[in-house]
């Protein structure tokens, strides 16, 4: 398979210096693409402890990549804590529509944990020209096809003000969402070999 990924290498979660790290935000359904498609050093996944994430922290172990068991919906400021202090050194991603949808609707939790952190949010989107799809109860988690073309759009890091309010986190969250659902739309223009869209003068 091939990845091609205009944004990703622009960002420092992807050289091998430095000690900046960062929360990449990768759709349920994609995260297996994340596993092939190229990833920063040092990396980490929040994986769910429903019955899929254990198949796909199995996966990551024997990809070299740190499975972090929990959620960024229990447990508010102690489960962020917690996550920071097992991820320390760590670039995590996370999904922030599982483990229980609906598909491709984002979550507060991202954007919570960056304002607790400090970390910026890279969203990324990931497609595929040929897959499988493995049928769950509220999305289809997706398998590359061998040999087939994956797209890969990621944009620049979003940091979300340390101790925001409910209403800043709502902002951070509805410009997130617009964000990841505009780099799909890119990738999957890219990888229909249809021509991007020209941007407008500022």
């Amino acid at each position: 398979m091939t990845a091609d990924s205009p944004n990703l290498n622009s960002y420092e979660g992807y050289d091998s210096v430095g000690e900046q790290r960062y929360l990449n935000c990768v759709w349920h359904d994609q995260i297996l693409m994340t596993l092939f498609s190229g990833r920063p050093l040092n990396s980490a996944g929040l994986v769910s402890r429903h019955q899929d994430g254990g198949f796909v922290a199995d996966t990551m172990e024997m990809l070299g990549i740190h499975p972090i068991r929990g959620s960024t919906r229990k447990g508010g400021a102690q489960a962020m804590r917690q996550l920071i202090d097992t991820a320390r050194g760590f670039h995590v991603t996370i999904t922030p529509d599982g483990p229980c949808g609906p598909r491709h609707e984002l979550k507060p939790g991202i954007v919570f944990l960056s304002s607790y952190s400090g970390r910026g949010i890279v969203p990324i989107a990931y497609v595929c020209k040929g897959c499988w799809k493995i049928q769950g109860n509220w999305t289809d988690m997706m398998i590359p096809k061998p040999f087939t073309k994956i797209v890969v759009r990621g944009g620049s890091p979003i940091y979300v003000p340390p101790n925001s309010s409910r209403q800043e986190l709502e902002h951070y969250t509805a410009r997130l969402q617009r964000e990841m659902d505009r780099l799909e739309i890119d990738a999957d223009r890219i990888v229909r070999g249809e021509p991007m869209p020209l941007k407008a003068a500022a």
